[in-house]
């Protein structure tokens, strides 16, 4: 951005300023059902982008102009000031009659008596940041302006209004594109749709306003000339960083500036001392906290509010929302949502973490495992192919593999509990609600209905009896049946002998 120049007179602190949101548009480039400004990019909605970076300005007042699908756009404005702590007041533009209109609408939400700065952006620029704003504020103000408009260089300038200067230099009209001859398309200097307006300039202004152009409608940019004809003082707060006020209008752009807002948060990222091997397939959300030292693998994908600790590994091929990663930990291909995950432990690769899931400091989640609801305590292992939902398990425990904690009994669900230093052994079945008691083993293929103490050793299931002949009876002909008379000629002819012991006769059926 172009720095202010030093024969300026600082800001002053103490002028009120307050910010419109332009949120009122149908977007119908965007063909959707989902309003254009609901939308998301990196995390976040447009809107959630657009308020984020006016909050920035710490203004004295922030409404959203509402007009189509007004009840869920207010609804998603609510929800962004929950999320940063500041009130946001919305005003409805009843018709779509242009930007001026929209501002006109603005100024409704804001206290009669408010005499400062207003500062107008949109809804549709997610790029735009807390700091160009600040900046678009400052040199309003140490320039005595009573109009500063933000404008930027376009490669191709189709679509944008144009600005239109004296050979001094001096910003004389913003023109439209569809009003735009073919010389003044030539202009690359493009207006932003961002504003700092003295509050008492803007209401007379905006009483000016006409609808004689191309679209029919009240256009904001004509204050422009509008306040020169009054007499007042018009300038340019040009920024270098052309981006910042892309707009958003359909999908494809969308796209484009979702990868690049998530190009400048990877770029942050690496700076700040964070490892992305292969930046060209890596996404992260605009609200997710890496960590110095942390490494992100091909294929990660870390969306939300997630969190990733010093010297984690992350990746490759794993998807993440909303999950805390504690220091040194390492997640392998693995989808995980609303969970946390111990220092030093290690997860996947292939494994699902459902909400709820809390993996304790060097525990181990492995090879296609699945948790829910679930607290898995330091240092325990659930290793291999193994269902983990509504469960408790402590300290430094042991689930053999193919285990499945049985929560649903197709009405309600209940929680199983095991205990620390446990051992339990491979197709386990844990019927819930039961409690396996510390230090307690449990056998292979175990049905567990009951509660076993401490220090016990479960076994369901009587003893394995083998039928012998039972193939050659029921099964006759068939290759299982050759392949067993094979194999007993075989061990005939070599003179081994079936085990008596584990031998019983067809009647004992």
């Amino acid at each position: 951005m172009t720095a202010l120049t030093t024969d300026l007179a600082p800001p002053d602190p103490s002028v009120p300023t307050a910010v419109l949101i332009l949120a009122a548009g149908a977007g119908t480039r965007m063909k959707s059902s989902v309003p254009k400004v609901l939308h998301r990019i990196c995390g976040r909605t447009l809107l959630a982008h657009s308020i984020h970076a006016a909050a920035g300005l710490d203004p004295d007042h922030l409404v959203a102009v509402v007009g189509h699908e007004r009840e869920r756009v207010t609804e998603a404005c609510a929800e962004v000031s929950e999320t940063i702590g500041r009130p946001i007041s919305t005003a409805v533009q009843e018709t779509q009659d242009g930007t001026g209109g929209a501002v006109r609408a603005g100024l409704t939400g804001l206290p009669d008596e408010f005499d400062g700065i207003v500062v107008v952006t949109a809804a549709d620029v997610p790029l735009l940041t807390g700091e160009a704003l600040r900046e678009l504020r400052d040199h309003h103000v140490a320039t005595g302006s009573h109009v500063t408009l933000m404008t930027s260089t376009a490669p191709d300038p189709t679509g944008y209004g144009r600005v239109l200067r004296t050979q001094d230099g001096e910003v004389t009209e913003i023109v439209e594109q569809a009003d735009a001859t073919p010389q003044q398309k030539l202009i690359t200097e493009v207006n932003s749709g961002v504003y700092a307006f003295d509050s008492t300039t803007l209401r007379a202004a905006l009483g000016r306003l006409g609808t004689q152009n191309a679209q029919n409608e009240v256009y904001l940019t004509d204050v422009v000339a509008v306040a020169r004809s009054m007499g007042k003082t018009v300038h340019a707060n040009h920024i270098d960083d052309a981006a910042l006020v892309a707009g958003c209008n359909d999908r494809l752009q969308l796209s484009v500036l979702g990868a690049e807002l998530n190009r400048r948060i990877l770029v942050d990222l690496m700076l700040g001392g964070v490892t992305v091997v292969d930046p060209g397939t890596t996404w992260v959300d605009i609200d997710v906290r890496v960590n110095a030292d942390a490494a992100l693998l091909p294929g990660t994908q870390l969306h939300g509010r997630t969190v990733v600790g010093e010297h984690a590994v992350v990746g490759p091929d794993t998807t993440l929302t909303d999950v805390e990663i504690g220091d040194g930990a390492t997640v392998i291909r693995t989808h995980g949502s609303a969970s946390v995950i111990g220092a030093g432990a290690q997860v996947g690769p292939f494994a699902f973490l459902r909400p709820g899931t809390h993996l304790g400091a060097d525990g181990k989640i492995g090879t296609f495992v699945e948790t829910k609801n679930a607290t898995i305590g330091e240092g325990s292992k659930v290793p291999h192919l193994t269902y983990v939902g509504d469960a408790t398990i402590g300290e430094h425990t042991n689930i053999g593999a193919s285990s499945v904690f049985v929560n649903y009994d197709g009405v309600s669900k209940s929680r199983t509990t095991v205990g620390s230093y446990c051992r339990t052994g491979s197709d386990n079945m844990f019927v819930a609600p039961v409690t396996v008691g510390d230090g307690a083993y449990t056998g292979a293929g175990t049905v567990l209905r009951q509660d076993v103490p401490p220090g016990a050793l479960a076994i369901s299931g009587g003893r394995q009896r083998n039928i012998e002949g039972w193939v050659a009876d029921k099964r006759p002909d068939t290759p299982s049946a050759h392949a067993a008379r094979r194999a007993s000629e075989a061990a005939g002819s070599s003179g081994d002998q079936a085990d008596p012991a584990n031998s019983k006769e067809m009647d004992e059926q």
